[in-house]
């Protein structure tokens, strides 16, 4: 229904364009033919009036025609002398205007009814001579009446091709987007893999398969997406998962309780890995959020030896629980990896807070540095898959962390600063 109606609009203004340039064409030529016949109706008069002029001569005195046998020139063709007719028939239905034309003394044109009348001055010494002639203009109506007929008959028609011409390419057009559409649309579902490999835009439908292939992408990317998040997952929960059946395997084996301690442990530890996992789903950057960045580092140290040296009473503009979950799996791989020391320095970097998470270990190999927040890649020393948890919290709060290979283990983490309330 949507594509019909879409069909509908672009042949409705196509036609509608049509119409207007139709119309403004027949207008033009109508008047360019009007204004052509009147010329030619004028010329017509001018030169009957010459032509009866070339024969008014004074003789003794008096004015005459040397030559006038026509009988139908003296329907439309009048000599005036002296305010009196010497020559033609004056039809009752103009013989007003025409005696009007003769008192005058000059050269002029004049319209009645169907015809024009045109009243010429002859040059005679010692008289007013005036030679009017009359011609018939229903010729030259007809005649635009049939061109103006024709017009519109042509335009009709050109209307009628153009409406069809456009309802055809529209139609086809559509044909080729919608089985594009349908084609990325199974693709996405049973193929996500396949492309339309179009190349460089040549046209509007190279551009929609460029725009496709990257939809197709995105959704092939949420995809692997989706299975590395339920990767993070299992390895998140495993190892807790590992420990306490392990812990529960001893204590049946030795016939000893399961210590308390261990317990609780490792189910912290797996509420921890939980609470990381669906922040990491959650996580957005909302306008107003913000959090001190001291509080949030000393909720993510947990008593852990970590050495602090951030700037004091400077806020950023992430949930506290968002910073929290960014900095903990960084201490934690850096408490693991560590040979004696972890430690956390800030600096203002314009806009941005960047935090250093760093300890003395082995750090990160400069061949693989940047892919180590992929799932499945370990750094030098054995960094593993909760740094591809911290990226995937940092890419939905509008955070950038990187690794940084310069010897030590060294992650930057990259946060907005919280704006000045007004």
């Amino acid at each position: 229904m949507a594509v019909t109606g879409f069909r509908r609009r672009v042949v409705a203004l196509t036609v509608l364009i049509a119409t207007a340039v139709v119309a403004v064409l027949v207008v033009v030529s109508h008047v360019l033919l009007s204004g052509v016949t009147d010329a030619d109706a004028h010329d017509l008069a001018r030169t009957r009036a010459e032509a009866v002029a070339a024969n008014v001569t004074a003789v003794g005195g008096r004015v005459v025609l040397t030559e006038n046998s026509s009988e139908a020139l003296d329907e439309v063709a009048w000599v005036y002398a002296d305010g009196r007719l010497i020559d033609g028939n004056v039809p009752a239905s103009v013989v007003e205007r025409v005696e009007a034309l003769a008192d005058s003394r000059r050269s002029q044109t004049a319209a009645v009814g169907n015809y024009l009348l045109y009243a010429r001055t002859v040059p005679i010494d010692g008289h007013h001579v005036m030679v009017i002639v009359r011609v018939d203009l229903t010729p030259y109506e007809t005649s635009e009446k049939r061109s103006l007929t024709l017009s519109l008959i042509l335009g009709g028609l050109a209307i009628l091709l153009a409406g069809g011409v456009a309802h055809l390419v529209v139609r086809r057009a559509l044909r080729v987007v919608h089985e594009m559409a349908a084609l990325a649309d199974d693709w996405s579902h049973h193929e996500p893999g396949r492309r339309f490999n179009l190349g460089v835009p040549r046209d509007e439908f190279g551009e929609l398969g460029r725009i496709l292939d990257h939809l197709l992408e995105r959704v092939d990317n949420a995809l692997a997406d989706e299975r590395r998040l339920t990767d993070e997952i299992a390895h998140e929960l495993r190892t807790p998962l590992t420990v306490l059946r392990g812990e529960a395997q001893l204590a049946q084996l030795s016939g000893e309780p399961v210590a308390p301690e261990a317990v609780l442990s490792e189910v912290e530890r797996l509420n921890a890995a939980i609470t990381t996992i669906l922040r990491a789903a959650r996580a957005r950057r909302d306008e107003g959020t913000r959090c001190d960045l001291r509080s949030a580092a000393r909720q993510a140290i947990a008593g852990r030896a970590v050495e602090v040296a951030l700037p004091a009473k400077v806020e950023v503009a992430v949930a506290a629980d968002v910073a929290v979950s960014l900095l903990s799996p960084l201490l934690e791989n850096g408490l693991r990896h560590a040979r004696s020391r972890v430690w956390i320095t800030g600096r203002v970097q314009g806009e941005a807070i960047v935090v250093d998470v760093l300890d003395d270990g082995p750090g990160f190999d400069s061949a693989e540095v940047d892919r180590v927040f992929e799932a499945g890649v370990t750094g030098g020393g054995g960094y593993g898959l909760g740094l591809p948890v911290v990226r995937r919290i940092a890419t939905s709060a509008g955070v950038e962390v990187r690794a940084i290979a310069d010897g030590r283990g060294h992650v930057e983490v990259t946060l907005p600063a919280a704006r000045a309330a007004t």
